[in-house]
């Protein structure tokens, strides 16, 4: 993934140098609203992470210490770690095989009294079908929480990925096609709860620097602090940044998409399936992952060849409940998680790929498949 980075970013970057306010403030709340804007929700809460995003979205869903969480496996370990964060069990389901999303059908079976919500990924960019999960969990009274850190340019049901959710989570890290550098986002349909992840995401503070510096009282205003709250505060500088991606973001789906369809036309008559647009959505391709046919050799085989012919891709999303943390905490059998976390690999695909290029890697995948 090569970020699509470029002058104007730059001089976004500078002029809030030259600014003299690089730490959270006017900025960041501008990004803030055209983010909102661009999804049409209500709040958006700019954060150093889409992990400190899911952390702040789950204290918001009222989980805590005893509480359960339903999540798929086959995510970045992030997923599932943030549930630890604030003391409740993440439960691992099993995901669609050809979305790699979790399904209302692989998250019922899960449901008990101790579920307060359900972390559902839009995986690679493919957008989970959130409505079907809903309709399952909404009438026990769990929330979903929609963990969209691939998602932004993803389209589900007419509209931006997330924006049908209670509360959403969106990163801006370097793989991601909207980048800050490092940051993200929380979503969120209710102003006192978006006021009360402004205050955390700030140490808990009653009021931000930045209106203390901005307000008639001046620096002299006194803050309190009447809840534990945390430094996950997005600079001004990333904001500057992040709003020039925002208007790029149409262009470098378009792009990718263009790009994956080519990738498609040529794996034809391979056997190997390339991840597709679901039928309530469209992807951004964040990731363009593959699936080999029966019978081709294994992934790590299969990557070996490739980086032999000088291509280089990478294995697929990773499966948590295999790592260490999570080992043996399974309840149910997910073998479309393990089954896409051992075979499926990751094709190169950024703004600048040729169509040489394109060619070179499915030429060596061909070759490698035998």
């Amino acid at each position: 993934m090569i970020p699509w980075l470029g002058e104007e970013e730059a001089e976004a970057a500078a002029e809030a140098v030259r600014s003299g306010w690089v730490a959270q403030g006017p900025r960041v709340a501008a990004f803030e609203r055209a983010f909102a804007e661009h999804l049409g929700v209500e709040h958006a809460v700019a954060v150093s992470s889409c992990t400190t995003a899911l952390h702040l979205a789950l204290i918001g869903a009222g989980v805590g210490p005893g509480d359960e969480v339903v999540v798929p496996s086959l995510s970045f370990v992030a997923t599932a770690n943030a549930v630890t964060y604030v003391g409740a069990v993440p439960v691992f389901a099993d995901v669609d095989p050809a979305t790699g999303n979790l399904t209302a059908a692989t998250v019922e079976p899960l449901l008990t009294g101790r579920t307060r919500a359900v972390v559902a990924v839009d995986q690679g960019g493919v957008p989970v079908d959130l409505d079907g999960i809903r309709a399952v969990v909404e009438p026990r009274g769990v929330t979903v929480v929609e963990d969209a850190a691939c998602g932004a340019g993803s389209v589900y049901r007419d509209r931006p990925v997330g924006a049908g959710a209670e509360l959403a989570a969106y990163s801006f890290h370097p793989r991601k096609l909207l980048t800050t550098g490092e940051g993200g986002m929380v979503t969120c349909r209710d102003g006192g709860l978006a006021a009360r992840l402004r205050r955390l995401r700030e140490h808990g503070m009653s009021v931000s620097a930045a209106d203390r510096h901005a307000g008639a009282g001046g620096a002299s205003v006194l803050e309190t602090y009447d809840e534990i709250g945390f430094n996950y505060r997005m600079t001004d500088i990333q904001a500057a940044i992040g709003l020039v991606q925002l208007r790029k973001l149409p262009a470098m789906v378009a792009r990718r998409r263009e790009l994956a369809a080519r990738y498609r036309e040529l794996l034809a008559g391979t056997g190997a399936r390339l991840v597709d647009d679901p039928p309530h959505g469209t992807t951004n391709y964040q990731s363009c992952w593959v699936l080999p046919p029966e019978g081709a050799p294994d992934r790590a085989e299969l990557l070996v060849r490739l980086a032999e012919a000088g291509v280089s891709a990478r294995r697929g999303i990773m499966a948590a409940h295999l790592e260490a943390p999570y080992k043996g905490t399974g309840r149910v059998p997910l073998p479309a998680t393990e089954l896409l976390t051992r075979r499926s690999l990751i094709l190169p695909l950024h703004h600048a790929l040729t169509e040489e290029q394109q060619d070179r890697v499915v030429a060596a995948l061909r070759a490698a498949l035998g």
